[in-house]
């Protein structure tokens, strides 16, 4: 049977009118994000929580160098995807790249409940190695699922985001509630035991999937190549040469060490790059890790350039203006991920989170709609799974109501602890769930946005993104002027934040790397991936750092400062690339 023929037997079994097997990656998907998440929204809180004069201790990090390690955990997330890609579209297939990547952070989550220094390093470490086996090639499955029906794609995907951001939400709310109230390690084990429950679901429902994201074969790669040609898709190949493979393998390398270097130096003074360079900049040493990785950059850079001007002129064009967006990428991110590092410490150490009579009264309620809707909306697609797979894959649905079973137990108990308390004190990871809750509130609104006749274009997008991500710092930066010390801020401030960073998010991240797959030769799209990626993670990194300083710059200057950082540099950002718009549309030659 041809790959074609597997994907339209497929389509046979339906739930919600697509293919049952769908929704099997839409909760493996969910699981995944609910242990990424849960555990994500723990860590900085958790190093820099005080040792001593509280009722939960964490290990009273400095800001730093919680900063510091968060910055290389994140950065490193958006670089392995790359490999694992690779090594699942030349060697292991699809599926087996998921079970394995699943397995790895399964033990990552469990390694990181230990709660001792060793075992959170080995824990972050499987983390990293894990997700990049799973996060590229659980998308790349719907993408071959997907193949034949392009015009079903699009729903496709927005039902599997769909799923990450339930995931997100629910690990966010019963991991960061169960680490605050019970105990740290009750969290990140929380997270852990979802995601090996995941895991067994998945791959109990191997039957469903039949060849599709199996181990590659020659015939295989046939018959991709033939369908290739077959549309057009073909160009002029471009092989890399020695000099490029040297340059990419160094660039890669003095990258690596930086992201190592930069919280084993501040940890362990243990220093694997020069401390400083040897030269100084007017007349100031210039700090040794930061100038090899300007030197690994510019490297990475000289391939790019190399490697663009073999192409076409259209094709060279379309090519810079992806570059000049993953530019732009940078900025965007190093502010918006400020939520799992500064708006962590700024929830929990500088914002009134008590509440008593009526508004805990309030706050109960809504909290209570705001878990129970989705979760019953979720519970009733499982059942939808079950009644069209029963037959086939009884194993993988009795594992996923298990995991639902756990989960409403979880809601109620935590639902009943609230409304039995005499007051209420909101816990830190609450507020980041508002990010999912505004994406599942406003996605639609996004989507009919661009199918409409206003559709911006992709530079006004970027702009608007980074604009009102910016906005939403100077609100935290308005209503944290002028703080005494011991005062806090009205969590009203905080929420609005949150919902002008979402919005600059509907903005802005989706267009990325579709963007990439519309400019990009088939054959060159790995690399440019690999770039955009790279983007990311330097974006990730910047703001772990920056997010550290938060300590430092509230107590030599004061917190609205630190947020005005925040506020001037995406929206300057923004103004920037909203200009560059008439050059980006003559770049992308037509493409919208």
């Amino acid at each position: 049977m041809t790959q074609a023929e597997t994907r339209n037997s497929f389509f046979k079994m339906n739930v919600l009118g697509h293919p049952a097997g769908l929704f099997v990656l839409f909760f493996t998907e969910m699981w995944e994000r609910f242990s990424f998440y849960g555990m994500r929204v723990l860590l900085v809180n958790f190093l820099t929580m005080a040792v001593v004069g509280v009722d939960n201790p964490g290990w009273g990090w400095s800001t730093e160098n919680a900063g510091a390690l968060f910055g290389t955990y994140a950065g490193l997330l958006y670089l392995t995807p790359i490999l694992g890609g690779i090594i699942a579209d030349r060697k292991i297939g699809y599926r087996w790249a998921v079970v394995i990547g699943a397995a790895i952070m399964t033990l990552g989550h469990a390694a990181m409940a230990v709660e001792t220094e060793l075992m959170l390093y080995l824990g972050l470490g499987l983390l990293v190695i894990g997700t990049g086996f799973f996060k590229p090639n659980i998308t790349s499955i719907i993408s071959e699922i997907y193949k034949d029906k392009p015009d079903k794609k699009d729903g496709a995907y927005t039902i599997f985001y769909m799923g990450v951001n339930a995931g997100a939400f629910f690990g966010m709310m019963l991991c960061g509630y169960l680490a605050e109230k019970v105990g740290w390690s009750w969290g990140f084990g929380l997270a852990g035991i979802f995601m090996l429950l995941g895991t067994l679901q998945f791959w109990f429902a191997k039957p469903l999937f039949g060849e599709i994201g199996g181990v590659p074969d020659k015939e295989t790669r046939a018959e991709q190549q033939a369908e290739e040609d077959a549309k057009g898709e073909g160009h002029k190949p471009n092989p890399f040469t020695l000099v490029d493979k040297i340059l990419i393998a160094a660039s890669a390398i003095i990258g690596f060490l930086y992201l190592i270097d930069d919280p084993l130096s501040r940890l362990s003074d243990i220093n694997l790059l020069p401390v400083v360079m040897p030269f100084d900049f007017q007349g100031e040493p210039f700090s040794g890790p930061v100038g090899m990785a300007l030197i690994g950059l510019i490297l990475f850079l000289i391939v790019v350039i190399s490697r663009i001007s073999r192409y076409t002129r259209i094709v060279r064009d379309r090519m810079i203006a992806v570059i000049l967006f993953a530019f732009f990428t940078v900025f965007f991110w190093l502010a918006f991920e400020q939520g799992a590092s500064s708006l962590i410490i700024f929830a929990r150490d500088y914002v009134d989170r008590e509440l008593v009579g009526g508004f805990a009264v309030t706050y109960n309620v809504f909290n209570t709609l705001l878990t129970v809707i989705p979760l019953a909306v979720i519970t009733w697609v499982l059942y939808l799974l079950w009644k069209e797979t029963h037959h086939l894959i009884a194993l993988s649905n009795y594992v996923l109501g298990v995991c639902f079973a756990g989960i409403w137990g979880l809601v109620i108990w935590m639902l009943y602890t609230e409304y039995t308390a005499e007051s209420t004190e909101i816990t830190v990871s609450w507020f980041s769930i508002l990010n999912s809750f505004f994406i599942i509130v406003f996605a639609s609104v996004f989507s009919k946005w661009w199918e409409s006749k206003y559709n911006p274009s992709a530079a006004m997008k970027y702009s608007f993104g980074l604009i009102l991500l910016g906005i939403g710092f100077g609100l935290l930066a308005y209503g944290s002027y002028g703080l005494e010390a011991g005062v806090k801020v009205s969590m009203v401030w905080l929420i609005l934040a949150y919902l002008f960073h979402t919005l600059g998010e509907l903005c802005l991240s989706p267009v990325g790397l579709s963007y990439v797959s519309k400019l990009v030769p088939a054959r060159m799209i790995a690399f440019m991936f690999g770039m955009w990626y790279l983007a990311v993670a330097i974006g990730q990194k910047v703001a772990g750092s920056l997010g550290g300083m938060i300590t430092d710059v509230t107590e030599q200057y004061d917190l609205s400062t630190f947020f005005l950082i925040f506020t001037i540099i995406p929206v300057v950002a923004g103004v920037v690339v909203g200009l560059l718009n008439p050059l980006l549309k003559k770049l992308m030659h037509g493409v919208r």
